[in-house]
């Protein structure tokens, strides 16, 4: 990985996608159907961030600098009847940060309780109590996600949200699809909402419907019933690329991987230990 010549500034591209929302749990009665968790927060310079957003800010790198990354795991799946998903966790690439996604809403018999959480992409709402009562979808983050779908009383799940759009676009109860990127060298889509139907990017579906790794996608959910629950959300990721000239050196507690396309080297990094790893260029 290390070069002789090129002292900077290094021109970095990047994509980073945040932990997705875990699925919420469904009432035992099997009415009242759980929310779809939000995927992670998406942003990036180099194509559309999430949310409908633009590509971000290009930046630059001189030779000796350092900053911080660290890659959001998934939010946790509602453990039991009625409970909610939890909400995903942040990933960082030096000052940019992506909003984990919003738990999913457990579904629930009192009206005005089943509102999915806010997060990078919204959770989906849970169904309530009476004909016609809706849980609604939790709010996304500007630029980096959309909400997540409401749900009707006996129609069906609220679809958690996507990077690309609000959860149940495509039908009740799926999540919203994510937005794809070439930065790898071939297009791969992140950060898709779950659901009963999960969303295009990493997004689970149904019971035990865990959102993808490294995708960001939230976890899936379903109608109730005795036991029934959804999915975790996907872990997140950070990629970012750098011409073939720079050296990089990350800290011990980064699992990263690297290939050269074209000009650059593209770092993936899909694991750190902790929430404040280091990488250094040179």
């Amino acid at each position: 990985m290390s070069a002789t010549f090129g002292h900077g500034p290094f021109p970095v591209s990047y994509v980073i996608v945040a932990g997705g929302g875990g699925g919420g749990a469904g009432s035992s009665g099997g009415v009242y159907a759980a929310g779809g968790g939000g995927a992670g927060g998406y942003r990036t310079n180099a194509g559309t961030s999430g949310g409908g957003a633009g590509a971000e800010a290009q930046v630059a790198y001189a030779s000796g600098s350092s900053f911080s990354i660290s890659v959001g795991a998934g939010g946790a799946r509602g453990p039991s009847n009625t409970s909610f998903g939890s909400t995903g966790s942040t990933t960082v690439f030096d000052s940019v940060l992506a909003v984990g996604g919003g738990g999913g809403a457990g579904g629930q018999s009192a009206v005005g309780t089943g509102n999915g959480l806010a997060g990078g992409s919204g959770g989906g709402g849970a169904a309530e109590n009476g004909v016609g009562a809706k849980g609604e979808g939790g709010s996304g983050t500007a630029n980096q996600g959309f909400a997540g779908g409401d749900a009707v009383y006996s129609a069906g799940v609220g679809g958690g949200g996507g990077a690309g759009e609000v959860g149940n676009t495509d039908g009740q109860g799926h999540g919203g699809d994510g937005v794809a990127s070439d930065i790898t060298g071939s297009s791969v889509t992140y950060a898709g909402g779950g659901g009963s139907t999960g969303g295009t990017g990493g997004g689970g579906s149904g019971q035990d419907g865990h959102g993808t790794a490294n995708t960001g996608g939230g976890g899936g959910s379903m109608y109730g019933g005795p036991g029934t629950r959804g999915g975790n959300g996907g872990s997140g990721i950070v990629i970012f690329t750098l011409p073939n000239q720079a050296s990089v050196t990350f800290s011990a507690g980064v699992t990263q991987t690297s290939a050269i396309i074209g000009p650059n080297r593209v770092y993936t990094v899909t694991a750190t230990s902790t929430t404040s790893e280091t990488v250094t260029i040179s």
